[in-house]
């Protein structure tokens, strides 16, 4: 088949995606920018373009700086270089700013093992909306210097969607190109792509990587395409077994068709694209680096994050300094952690020789750069750490025993992730220390410590292999870590723990607010006893999907009604003051426990704040008035047993066959979530505009004001008290799932409580950074 040169509609369709993409992606860099380094986006400059993009360009290139482990005073020299008179500002302390929050800004574009692909990327989108001079060469010399980078070329990376011309095709669907097949393929290949049971696996393949791709549709796109073209090979496979030999024969041929449109229609857009949206692509799959991808992603919310301090040049921070101390106690000389997102190795030098040997390492991989123990065999053999390359016999008697051996436990979850983030960014950043006479100690030196291929590849397989059997879900890992930070503390003792948390609980609650708690105690016990009856009768297994809907409706009514009625009484009587509260959430599912608790809470003018840590995992730190912070508890006890019985009902009555449970009931969870708190929300719209109607038929009305001015000046007072406590905050991170049954809980949630619209997931709960 011969093509034109001209764009077919599918290209040009294609290629409008990616822009528009293009141009969310850079808005939400931009968007962290401004939010965790806004010293520096205030800084940048106006000649440059569009300052959106200028923007997402600048906070990439930062965080490819750390990931490629150079040093704070590096990116303030380009930076300086970028901006006009940067030198007369504190680039330095913008830099260490912005660098301590790219960990948990939620977005994994800046992440060390993307950011380099992202920076590149959004350089050469830079570059393509510049005006040009009419001499290419030129043009990127001047562009090369302000920004003291490579500016990408435009060539295929520019026209992706066009690769396939090269073979004389146009980019196509599966249904497209076996048109041009035969008779026998084209009818057989339509009726299999038109079967009930190809589309429905099709679609739930795109569902599974769609949270993946962030919202890339030119790469959903591609995504759907190759599970078309998967699922006409995997009915070939089911066939190919019995039948005549001539329909074996036949079927064969059809494998070839499929590979045909692969090789060349598929697999030259893939290769054009850039290196960030081929990872994007890649890790979207099921398999080995989608799920590297999960438990890093979740290894990054159970760790702590370092502060500015980290970053500065010329010190040590308090904790590694310390930690250097201790292991020197130990007679230990080696260890590793996390920089952010950045795997680090440290070694304390000991020795004048071994200190020349370590300024000469040029991180190199042309040797392994350490050996791993994992508790069995070695996966890396070292043969010298600091050595040329040459034979023994070449090297200086006064080198130091080879090797810097870093022990990776197989039981330890922290270590394998460790490991694995070795693996996917491909080198550590090496840490150098020296010993001084004072017993502190100082920074000889850091190097980009880059590791070979070959290793990578082999630490990544056995990382997953021994985590996949330790943790089998990465939504597990924070758990699982945190009792190995606890040294073994038996964390399932479950009576133990809720006691713990409990004591925690009634502290906390006796220290909470800015003083006693206020005399009104929240809601009525007559109103609560009639809540809880009702709600007592909802979760009742006996009763029939419209009754429980019916007590729901009429417990949601009684408190909505409540909550604008208190809050109308309080603003002609002495003001009550909002009180915050920390709630403690117990397993299973924990995450879907805190996140259904913030949205109910946002639902009734309450803000939630995850404060994050080891020790704050599984909390919620809610700020609002105590009539509405009650009500929120009393809602959340029971819906949240609603959730967990009813997500293992639809798990019995739903779930396809082969799929996870675990997986299944999560994103069954979420889809509940959504719709049971949008009934929430529903009520409280019903009762607000009661009221009003209420308000404006009454000849004696008993504020002056509004009802929705008052509940907007209270979530006013409610938002102000936790900007007080919490001056930093982050949005959470998109919450990821991977199984199907998301909208069967939407459909369970609407089902049970007449649902209404959904709120905006990702604007309901801050975490503290």
């Amino acid at each position: 088949m011969t093509v034109s040169g001209t764009d077919g509609l599918l290209e040009k369709e294609f290629r409008q995606g990616r822009a528009d993409w293009l141009e969310i992606r850079a808005g939400d860099l931009a968007a962290v920018l401004e939010t965790a380094g806004p010293r520096l986006y205030k800084l940048l400059p106006n000649d440059l373009g569009d300052q959106t993009l200028v923007a997402a360009v600048t906070v990439a290139r930062v965080a490819a700086d750390e990931a490629r482990a150079q040093s704070v005073a590096d990116t303030v020299g380009w930076l300086e270089r970028l901006i006009p008179g940067g030198h007369l500002h504190d680039l330095e302390g913008a830099v260490r700013e912005l660098r301590s929050r790219l960990a948990v800004s939620g977005e994994p574009a800046l992440w060390s093992w993307n950011a380099e692909g992202w920076e590149e990327m959004l350089l050469w989108r830079w570059g393509l909306v510049q005006p040009r001079t009419g001499d290419p060469a030129r043009d990127f010399a001047v562009w090369r210097a302000r920004w003291s980078a490579e500016i990408p070329w435009n060539g295929e990376i520019d026209r992706p969607e066009s690769m396939p011309r090269r073979h004389g095709r146009q980019l196509l669907t599966p249904a497209e190109f076996f048109a041009g097949e035969p008779e026998p393929m084209r009818l057989l290949t339509q009726a299999v792509l038109d079967a009930p049971g190809t589309a429905a696996v099709v679609q739930d393949a795109v569902l599974l990587r769609e949270e993946h791709l962030q919202g890339a549709g030119h790469l959903l796109w591609l995504a759907e395409q190759q599970a078309c073209a998967e699922q006409l090979e995997a009915w070939r496979r089911r066939h190919q077994a019995t039948g005549s030999e001539a329909t074996r024969a036949f079927l064969v041929e059809l494998s070839e068709a499929v590979k045909r449109y692969m090789s060349l229609v598929l697999q030259p857009v893939i290769d054009a694209l850039s290196a960030c949206e081929r990872a994007l692509l890649g890790d979207s799959k099921h398999g080995a680096r989608r799920s590297a991808a999960d438990y890093l992603d979740a290894f990054l919310d159970a760790q702590e994050q370092p502060g500015e301090a980290a970053w500065r040049d010329e010190r040590l921070s308090a904790d590694v300094e310390q930690q250097a101390r201790e292991c020197h106690e130990r007679g230990e000389t080696t260890w590793h952690g996390m920089l952010g997102t950045v795997p680090v190795w440290y070694r304390v030098v000991t020795s004048r020789e071994e200190r020349a040997a370590a300024l000469a390492y040029s991180g190199k991989p042309s040797t392994s750069v350490v050996r791993v123990t994992t508790g069995a065999a070695p996966q890396s053999l070292l043969t010298d750490l600091f050595g040329f390359g040459g034979p023994a016999d070449e090297h200086e008697e006064w080198y130091p025993e080879p090797g810097i051996e870093i022990d990776y436990a197989p039981d330890s979850a922290f270590d394998l992730c460790a490991l694995l983030a070795v693996a996917q960014l491909g080198h550590a950043r090496l840490e150098f220390l020296v010993p001084c006479a004072d017993g502190s100690f100082q920074r000889l030196r850091s190097v980009r410590a880059r590791v070979r291929r070959d290793d990578t590849v082999t630490w990544r397989h056995w990382a997953l292999k021994v985590l996949s059997e330790l943790v089998p879900e990465p939504e597990d890992l924070a758990d699982l870590i945190a009792r190995e930070d606890d040294d073994g503390t038996d964390e399932d003792d479950a009576a133990d723990a809720r006691k713990r948390a409990d004591d925690r609980t009634s502290s906390d609650s006796e220290t909470s607010g800015s003083g006693p708690r206020p005399a009104r105690a929240g809601l009525p016990e007559a109103l609560l006893g009639k809540v809880r009856a009702l709600l007592r009768k909802a979760e009742n297994p006996a009763a029939t999907e419209d009754e429980a809907r019916v007590y729901l409706g009429k417990a949601y009514e009684l408190m909505a009604k409540y909550g604008i009625e208190q809050a109308m009484l309080d603003d002609v009587s002495e003001p009550e003051r909002p009180v915050d509260r920390i709630v403690d959430l117990y397993p299973p599912y924990v995450k879907e426990g805190r996140r259904l608790l913030a949205r109910i809470g946002y639902e009734m003018r309450c803000r939630s704040v995850y404060p994050g840590g080891k020790d704050n995992r599984h909390r919620v730190h809610l700020f609002g008035f105590e009539a509405d912070i009650q009500v929120t508890e009393v809602l959340f006890a029971s819906l949240r047993l609603q959730m967990l019985e009813g997500a293992d009902r639809a798990d019995r009555l739903h779930r396809p066959e082969g799929e996870e449970a675990r997986a299944y009931k999560r994103s069954w969870m979420l889809g509940f979530i959504r719709e049971v708190t949008a009934r929430i929300g529903a009520a409280q719209q019903a009762a607000r505009a009661a009221a009003e109607e209420g308000a404006g038929a009454d000849e004696e009305p008993t504020s002056g004001r509004s009802v929705a001015l008052v509940l907007a000046d209270r979530t006013t007072v409610v938002e102000a008290r936790l900007a007080a406590q919490y001056p930093k905050l982050n949005k959470t991170r998109p919450t990821k799932f991977k199984g199907t049954g998301y909208w069967q809980g939407v459909s369970d949630g609407r089902d049970a409580d007449i649902g209404g619209p959904a709120f905006d997931e990702e604007e309901q709960a801050a975490q503290l950074t």
